[in-house]
């Protein structure tokens, strides 16, 4: 039997034993723990693992807050053009040459750095739109202040202009400096600027970078959109006049596809008049399935949700991007 007579000699010994078990289970813990501590063994981390995980995950963090400031899929779609394009300048396998090599390494890390300075200029006036349209964006969200976006973009401007002044190469250098126009005319809100509001002006920008500075400049050096149907709701609330607000989401929609189907015809066309046959046979068979592929994905878009539409507007660039692994076939 144990004896419980010491509950009658202590006061209050009911309304303490919750006290006294907590006592108990602390001096335990903290016996134990000295013993781990002695042995070697600590239950806390150490100060130094907490250190470098905190500043993997802040290194994390700002990589990623960067990555969605950079716009990938317009950086993917540089790179590829500025590769494709030279690629075209190949006339043999001797053309492979350390020259090629370093041109096309000037060339794309000095675009790259100018397209980094274009999106994120488009941000630093857009933040309120985004707020609406990406608010994903780190100027949107407020992971970054507009000083640190200013910054970000000043940075590229001045390191892509200085590789294109250091390569000494005048095509690359007029590339980076009419992009850098029409990019700083396009997005900046000053009068007489800020052309994103007028959608034809906007348009033939798009057109001028993607289509003839890209194409024509950086082949000289090696020598020597869609866009605004998802943004429809931010766009009307700010006054941005794209096509889109003024027609409507499913004409301009269509359009855009219509002009994607006409542009891979003429593809065919041209493809189908070379000389040389395996280039006749990859440039229509390969112009053709993306043809069928655009169309098939073009029926199943719900113009009433813009996931849907904003998949589809990334789907069109990786149809762009397809576009230029084609461009070296051609003969």
């Amino acid at each position: 039997m144990i004896d419980k007579s010491w509950k009658k000699r202590v006061p209050g010994c009911h309304k303490n034993k919750h006290i006294g078990l907590k006592i108990a289970r602390f001096s335990s813990f903290n016996g134990w723990k000295h013993l781990n501590a002695t042995s070697g063994q600590s239950l806390e981390p150490e100060p130094e693992a907490y250190t470098v995980m905190k500043l993997w995950d802040l290194l994390f963090s700002s990589l990623d807050a960067f990555y969605r400031f950079s716009r990938p899929h317009t950086v993917i779609g540089t790179a590829l053009s500025i590769v494709s394009v030279s690629l075209l300048s190949v006339e043999n396998f001797n053309d492979f040459s350390p020259p090629f090599f370093t041109g096309l390494l000037q060339a794309v890390i000095a675009a790259l750095f100018m397209n980094i300075y274009i999106v994120g200029l488009n941000q630093l006036f857009d933040i309120e739109i985004d707020k609406v349209n990406k608010p994903t964006l780190p100027l949107a969200s407020g992971e970054y202040s507009f000083r640190t976006g200013t910054a970000i973009v000043s940075i590229f401007a001045i390191m892509s202009f200085a590789i294109g002044w250091v390569a000494g190469s005048w095509p690359l250098f007029w590339a980076l400096f009419i992009s850098f126009i029409l990019g700083t005319a396009y997005s900046i809100n000053l009068p007489f600027f800020r052309w994103k509001r007028f959608a034809v002006v906007a348009a033939m920008c798009i057109l001028a970078v993607r289509a003839v500075i890209v194409q024509l400049a950086f082949f000289l050096h090696m020598q020597i959109d869609l866009q605004d149907i998802p943004d429809i709701d931010g766009d009307r609330i700010f006054g941005i006049r794209s096509f889109t607000v003024r027609l409507g989401q499913k004409p301009v929609f269509w359009a855009c596809v219509y002009l994607l189907e006409m542009a891979y015809t003429v593809a065919i066309v041209v493809g189908a008049t070379s000389t040389c046959p395996w280039s006749k046979f990859a440039t229509v068979l390969g112009h053709a399935a993306l043809a069928l592929i655009l169309w098939n994905n073009a029926k199943s878009v719900r113009l009433t949700s813009k996931a849907a539409i904003t998949s589809f507007y990334m789907f069109i660039w990786k149809l762009f991007y397809a576009e230029y692994l084609l461009i070296p076939l051609i003969r």
